[in-house]
C-alpha cells in the first residue's frame, strides 16, 4: 500500500481513495496557466522546459489529483523531426505538406534523444518537483491511427475521406506510413519513462471514426505494436479514444493495463466491455454548470463505478477552457470522499 493511489489503480489493487486526474488538465480552464502562456505557439511553450514543467504542476497545486500529466502535445515528435507541424491556435494541428505518398516516408525519420531533449529536460524538472508528494507523472504520445489522420488530413477532419481513401486505396503504402509512427511512437514513450514518467497514454482520439472491421485492420495491430514495444518499462499503460463505445472490445485486446471511457458509454457498462482496469468518465460538458451541478454529474459516475477495484476517475475526454476551477476542485473532493470503487 506504499505505491502512490494512481498506480495502484492502475494495476487493479485497492486503495484507500479512488485516484482522480483530468484529461488536458494543463490548464487551459485555469487563470495561472493563461497568464503564464499568453498567446504564444504551443510548441514553443513545450519548447521550454522551465514554463512547460510549471504549467505541469499548476493543476496538482490546484486541485490536488492524484497524477500529472506532461504538458505535450501528440504531435511534438513529428514537430522534432521537421515534419511541418504547425498548432494553430483554435484549429489545431495544422501540417504543411501532409503525407500523400511513398516519398514522404522519408520525412519521417527516426526520433532522436536529442531532438526530444527539450520534452525529457521538462520532465526532469516535473519528477523533481513531484518528488516530496511522491506523485506519479503520466507521459503520453499519440496512438499511430491518430497521429496519421493529421499527417494524412493534413488539418483536424469531420469526415477524416483522405485517410480513409489512403486506408482502402492503398493499404500497404498504410502499413508502412504506421510502422513509421510505430517507432516513432515507441521512442518518444521509451525517452519519458527513462526521465521518471511512472506510466503512459496513448491517445486515440479519432479511432471513434472507424469501423470495428477498419479498427481491427487499421489501426488495433499498430497500437499493440507500441504497448509491446513499452512492455519491459514495467509501467502502467491507458488506451483512450473518443467515440469509441463499440469499439471498446477490441481496443481493450491492445493490451494496455488501463482503458479510458469517454462519456457516451455508462462507465458500468464500459467495465463490462473492457474487463480490465478503467478511467473516466465524466461528460466535460457537466462541468459547467456550477459547483452543485458538476457534482451531482460526479456523483453519478461513482456510483457507476461500483465498488470493484481498477477505478481511476477522469473526464471522458479534456477539460473545457470555459469550465470554472472552483467546479473541478470540487469534483476532486467528492471522488476522494466518496469513491468506493476499490477502496478498502
Amino acid at each position: 500500500m506504499n505505491d502512490p493511489v494512481f498506480l495502484r489503480a492502475c494495476r487493479g489493487e485497492s486503495v484507500d481513495r479512488v485516484p482522480v486526474w483530468f484529461m488536458r488538465q494543463a490548464g487551459r480552464s485555469l487563470p495561472e496557466y493563461r497568464a503564464l502562456r499568453g498567446t504564444g505557439s504551443i510548441l514553443d511553450a513545450i519548447a521550454d522546459p522551465a514554463l512547460a514543467c510549471e504549467v505541469t504542476l499548476q493543476p496538482v497545486r490546484r486541485y490536488g489529483v492524484d497524477a500529472a500529466v506532461l504538458f505535450s502535445d501528440i504531435v511534438v515528435p513529428y514537430h522534432a523531426i521537421d515534419f511541418g507541424v504547425d498548432v494553430v491556435p483554435g484549429r489545431g494541428p495544422v501540417i504543411a505538406q501532409p503525407f500523400r505518398d511513398a516519398s514522404d516516408l522519408a520525412r519521417l525519420r527516426d526520433l532522436t534523444d536529442a531532438d526530444v531533449a527539450h520534452v525529457t529536460q521538462t520532465v526532469d524538472l516535473v519528477v523533481e518537483s513531484l518528488a516530496a508528494n511522491d506523485t506519479p507523472l503520466i507521459g503520453f504520445a499519440g496512438a499511430p491511427f491518430t497521429v496519421a489522420s493529421y499527417l494524412v488530413e493534413g488539418a483536424p477532419t469531420r469526415d477524416f475521406a483522405v485517410i480513409k481513401t489512403l486506408m482502402h486505396a492503398d493499404p500497404a503504402l498504410f502499413d508502412r506510413l504506421l510502422d513509421r509512427l510505430v517507432a516513432i511512437t515507441v521512442a518518444f514513450l521509451r525517452a519519458q519513462v527513462a526521465h521518471g514518467a511512472r506510466a503512459l497514454q496513448l491517445f486515440d482520439s479519432w479511432a471513434g471514426s472507424l469501423t470495428r472491421d477498419e479498427y481491427a485492420r487499421f489501426a488495433l495491430p499498430a497500437t499493440q505494436r507500441v504497448v509491446e514495444a513499452v512492455a519491459d518499462l514495467d509501467v502502467p499503460t491507458i488506451l483512450f479514444g473518443v467515440g469509441t463505445g463499440e469499439l471498446l472490445t477490441l481496443m481493450s485486446s491492445a493490451g494496455t493495463s488501463v482503458m479510458g471511457i469517454d462519456w457516451r458509454v455508462d462507465l458500468d457498462e464500459g467495465r463490462r466491455r473492457c474487463a480490465k482496469p478503467v478511467q473516466g468518465n465524466l461528460d466535460p460538458a457537466r462541468c459547467l454548470g456550477g459547483v452543485e451541478l458538476g457534482v451531482a454529474a460526479a456523483r453519478e459516475v461513482l456510483k457507476r463505478a461500483g465498488t470493484e477495484s481498477g477505478y481511476i476517475f477522469n473526464l471522458g475526454h479534456g477539460v473545457l477552457p470555459a469550465t470554472d476551477p472552483e467546479v473541478l476542485e470540487a469534483v476532486v473532493r467528492v471522488v476522494h470522499d466518496e469513491g468506493m470503487a476499490g477502496v478498502r
